[in-house]
């Protein structure tokens, strides 16, 4: 297996950044604490030598503005487990940078967590033998004595989390956790867009089973640094982004379907409304200029050839991204690693070129 393969490391800790320059010092030492009891147990129960390469941190900066970069480059380079720093070229949401760490991710189980230290990190050991244990493909933190506030952030997470959970059928309590451990194969399957981290459960029940997802009591902190970028705002984000998940966990394979269904009813509907006013002119002798069903019938069937129409495009553009490679939806700036998972190999800095290059070469 090469080094650079998914499933070469035993644990990814994929940790998304955005202005978190003071955090991330503390939350790498933090993780690189915790980790050293996975791999400590995974030693005595393979009766392996110790090895710090069984594990992965992978930091993505997600278009900070206050030396995050920095701050996690120095933190990679003092941290004793392998660690990966990707700079993206903008802000491209925590949807994207939590995608860019998981497509860099090479361990067998990924873990993810937020980088403003209210998640703790010694949780993870403990989710991950408990994911084990128990056969799962995902395991959801569900913050106890959560320190938010109560108003602002504790009554919108409520709402959007029974909103959710009874829209997509998956019944976790807390959507909004970011510390959550998966199977490798399962998460890399999961190509998240917009807003759609929050959903993520009910992407993994799309591809396995809702049995296959676990929930498990977490320790909350306190926001020691910065400010939090949520707001009560993103409940109104969360209701429109849940339309869009629902639509493409039910129509994303025939979304002809959706426009199909919605174009014959209303072809049935204006054959009947034409109908009965054609019966009214030929069969009864009647004038039906000034009859507002002319209009309705005639408007409802031009409605119902273009939704079909629509219906037949939608197919086709789906049948064609199925067939292409996938597609990210951020651009990377820069990457840095240290811990190289060989010996000899040293830290790597990639650009948005080389990144573009192949795709350009390959048009």
């Amino acid at each position: 297996m090469s080094n650079s393969d998914p499933g070469c490391v035993e644990l990814s800790i994929v940790v998304p950044l955005y202005n978190e320059s003071e955090s991330v010092g503390p939350l790498v030492a933090q993780i690189e604490s915790a980790l050293v009891g996975v791999q400590n147990a995974a030693e005595k129960s393979a009766g392996e030598p110790y090895a710090a390469e069984t594990c992965e941190i992978v930091l993505v900066d997600d278009g900070s503005l206050d030396g995050t970069y920095a701050a996690a480059v120095k933190a990679c380079q003092t941290s004793s487990i392998p660690t990966n720093v990707i700079s993206l070229r903008r802000n491209f949401g925590q949807t994207a940078a939590m995608q860019a760490g998981i497509d860099a991710s090479r361990g067998r189980f990924v873990a993810t967590i937020d980088g403003d230290l209210q998640n703790d990190p010694a949780d993870i050991p403990r989710m991950v033998r408990h994911l084990k244990d128990n056969d799962l493909d995902l395991l959801c933190g569900r913050r106890e004595r959560r320190q938010d506030a109560f108003i602002l952030r504790k009554i919108p997470s409520w709402i959007a989390n029974r909103l959710i959970g009874h829209v997509t059928g998956v019944k976790i309590h807390d959507y909004g956790c970011s510390l959550k451990v998966y199977r490798g194969e399962v998460i890399r399957d999961v190509k998240l867009v917009g807003e759609m981290h929050r959903f993520i459960p009910a992407w993994v029940a799309k591809i396995t089973s809702p049995d296959r997802i676990g929930e498990i009591g977490v320790r909350h902190h306190a926001r020691q640094f910065g400010q939090s970028k949520y707001g009560i705002s993103r409940t109104f984000r969360v209701v429109l982004d849940l339309l869009s998940v629902l639509f493409f966990m039910r129509y994303r394979a025939r979304p002809g379907h959706f426009f199909g269904s919605i174009g014959l009813v209303l072809a049935a509907i204006g054959t009947a409304m034409l109908s009965i006013v054609g019966f009214a002119k030929f069969g009864l002798g009647q004038d039906i200029g000034n009859r507002p069903m002319l209009i309705v019938g005639a408007f409802a069937l031009c409605t119902a050839v273009q939704l079909i129409a629509i219906g037949i495009l939608a197919e086709m553009v789906s049948r064609i991204y199925m067939e292409l490679p996938g597609q990210g939806n951020y651009v990377i700036h820069q990457s840095q690693q240290s811990g190289a998972v060989s010996r000899n190999s040293s830290p790597k800095i990639f650009t948005s070129t080389d990144i573009d290059t192949p795709r350009r070469n390959a048009a």
